[in-house]
Formats: C-alpha cells, sequence, structure tokens
C-alpha cells in the first residue's frame, strides 16, 4: 500500500481550508487543516508532513516567522501564498524558505502544477505514491556532501546542513552539469521545470542562500561560480 502525500494547509479562514483541501483530496493528496504556528507545530512534530501551504497573512505569529521555522526545523517542502502578485512579498516568501510562491486568488490549475513540482523536486510523487530511490550516490559541494538518495546536506563533520526542496533541485541541476554554465533560464527549466522571467530576481536569491550554506567565503564563491553574462557553473573539485 503506497503512502499518500500528506500537506498541511495553513491559513485562519475556513473558505481557504475547504477550497484547497477539497481540491488537493480529488487530486490524491492527503491533506490537514489548521489554523496557526501552534496547530501547525503539533502536527509536524506528530506526524509526517510532505509539503506546508503557509497563508502569509496569518494574524499572530506571521506565516514569513512560520515559513522560517519550518525551513529551520523540517524537511518538508514549502508553498507560500500571498495578497499581492509585487515582487516584495515573494521575495520575503522565498528568503525566508519558500519553495514556492503564488499570489491569491489562487488558480487551483496552477496551484496544482506549482505542488506537484515541489513534491517531485523533493522525490515524492505527485499522487501521493511513495518515491523510488535512486541508486546512492553523492556529491561534494565545497566541504558539504550532497546525498542525492537521502536528499540530505551535510558537512565536513557529518552535520546536517537544512535545505528547502528547491534548494535541492538547484544542487542536483549543478551536480548532473559540472563545469557548465548555466543560465537563469536554464536553471529554472532543469530544477524548476517551469519558465523564468527575464525581471525575476528570485533565482539568485536563492542562489546567494545557497552559498551562505556549501561557500567557505560567500562573498567569494568558489563552489558556484559566477558567469558574468550567462549566469552560474558549479566549479566541480578535481
Amino acid at each position: 500500500m503506497t503512502k499518500r502525500c500528506h500537506v498541511v494547509v495553513v491559513s485562519d479562514e475556513p473558505d481557504l481550508h475547504s477550497m484547497l483541501g477539497d481540491f488537493l483530496q480529488r487530486h490524491g493528496y492527503r491533506v490537514t487543516p489548521v489554523a496557526g504556528g501552534e496547530g501547525l507545530k503539533r502536527v509536524v512534530s506528530q506526524d509526517v508532513v510532505d509539503l506546508v501551504v503557509v497563508d502569509i497573512e496569518l494574524p499572530g505569529e506571521c506565516g514569513v516567522a512560520l515559513t522560517r521555522y519550518l525551513h529551520e526545523h523540517t524537511s518538508a517542502g514549502i508553498v507560500a501564498l500571498t495578497v499581492s502578485e509585487g515582487a516584495v512579498d515573494r521575495i520575503i516568501s522565498l528568503e525566508a524558505g519558500a519553495d514556492d510562491c503564488l499570489a491569491r486568488p489562487v488558480d487551483l490549475r496552477e496551484f496544482l502544477a506549482r505542488t506537484k513540482a515541489v513534491t517531485r523536486r523533493m522525490g515524492v510523487g505527485w499522487s501521493g505514491s511513495a518515491p523510488v530511490a535512486p541508486c546512492r550516490e553523492t556529491i561534494m559541494f565545497g566541504d558539504c556532501e550532497l546525498d542525492l538518495a537521502a536528499h540530505r546536506l551535510v558537512d565536513c563533520q557529518g552535520r546536517e546542513i537544512s535545505i528547502t526542496a528547491m534548494e535541492y533541485a538547484l544542487l542536483r541541476a549543478f551536480a548532473e552539469n559540472p563545469g557548465r554554465a548555466l543560465n537563469r533560464d536554464e536553471l529554472a527549466e532543469l530544477a524548476h521545470n517551469r519558465e523564468w522571467s527575464p525581471f525575476d530576481r528570485s533565482m539568485d536569491i536563492r542562489i546567494s542562500r545557497l552559498r551562505r550554506k556549501i561557500e567557505t567565503n560567500p562573498v567569494h564563491p568558489q563552489v558556484i561560480e559566477t558567469v558574468r553574462g550567462v549566469g552560474y557553473r558549479f566549479a566541480m573539485a578535481a
């Protein structure tokens, strides 16, 4: 018997719970609605959670703070919902650790596609099927090691470094293209399976966040190099 992908929807709006919950359940997901931070933390401490959909405009403990908490304490994928289509809310959500961000009102077809993409990058089938583990393989990123089978990044002392599903997808894209200069469109296609707007700087934010985790000196990166006029390159050690 396969395990259904478990999604937690965090919002204080019953209508949003009902709309997203019913929609996801019809597409094979197991859904748990919670009203805020207290309920979310209780669920993630007691159950395996594959994906969390967070309404950023929560009262009390805001959605950005909860996104940061999830990023630091869990391996769940994170999709943030904002009330604005502007770049500011999206950038704040991504910097806090979200894997993707959508503006409300949500187009359900796009929401499902984004949900599938995040869970697919985590190795969880979009319909809730259990992942098929690839052969065990590890890649060195500077002093860090990425375990492609376990989706884990560890430092030179074996301590796990928290990464989001989106960050894992980027590292894997670089690992599969060592020494190749990749532009933002190519990275978006390889890691995110979608087109990237030339005015969308969130890719640079993700790369900057990754560098802080894997580079000895993020200001002068030696692992993920900037290729002027092109994009980025994984300088794999010889």
